[in-house]
């Protein structure tokens, strides 16, 4: 993806496949675009916006402005164990849930999940770098707990 509006993008075309039940964990470092893929992919699904990080609140929902399943974005960077996602309650069965910095708690929450990566080459640079208009690849992948 090389710009954000084409993670936008990328969001909007995935949310709108996506349902009830679907589990999504966002991968990768501070500035990749994270949260950019989740506004695409809220807009995709037809929920009200706007969508934000949730770092300092966890969990914000969504809900639906078109009758579909509700948005949960969830943030778990802050989260000490992976049995404190099991706290937030999460509708799991009835919304679309996306857990960034969810890689040790998704197996707590579901047998399986889609992990989306997103990598970008100067990851973990100086702060100079031009992280805003950096290509950035995307890897998605079904993960099971099993």
């Amino acid at each position: 993806m090389p710009t954000p509006a084409d993670m936008h993008a990328f969001g909007i075309a995935l949310g709108s496949e996506l349902g009830a039940g679907d589990l999504i964990v966002l991968t990768g470092p501070l500035g990749a675009g994270k949260t950019t893929l989740t506004r695409g992919i809220g807009e995709g699904l037809g929920v009200r916006g706007p969508v934000t990080s949730p770092t300092f609140v966890l969990a914000r929902t969504h809900p639906s402005l078109v009758g579909g399943a509700p948005l949960v974005h969830v943030d778990a960077y802050r989260l000490s164990s992976a049995l404190e996602v099991d706290d937030l309650d999460l509708d799991l069965d009835n919304s679309v849930v996306i857990i960034e910095w969810g890689h040790e708690v998704a197996g707590v929450l579901a047998d399986s999940w889609w992990e989306i990566t997103i990598a970008r080459p100067t990851a973990g640079a100086a702060e100079d770098a031009d992280v805003e208009s950096e290509p950035r690849s995307v890897r998605i992948e079904r993960v099971s707990a099993v």
